[in-house]
């Protein structure tokens, strides 16, 4: 994967127009920073962006089955899983 650094973008950014995807690198802290996607890939990023939050959203459906309560919140089983360890 082609990377690329933010000075770089800050002073040129027309390079970003030569990539699909490409990798923002902070050279002098030695960082991956992020990733930049052509606009070409919105529709598919939104696809597993939403994926994503149907599975997360099952995922506490389950929880609160196996709990018997229905109000299972992500926040709750947080806060549930950090009171073992005080």
């Amino acid at each position: 994967m082609d990377s690329i650094s933010l000075s770089d973008i800050q002073r040129n950014l027309h390079k970003l127009n030569d990539f699909d995807i490409v990798e923002l690198v902070d050279k002098k802290r030695k960082k991956i920073k992020g990733y930049f996607l052509d606009s070409s890939y919105k529709e598919f990023v939104e696809k597993l962006v939403e994926n994503n939050k149907k599975n997360k959203q099952k995922l506490l459906k389950i929880s609160g089955i196996v709990e018997s309560d229905a109000t299972v919140t992500k926040e709750s089983l947080r806060d549930e899983r950090l009171s073992k360890y005080e």
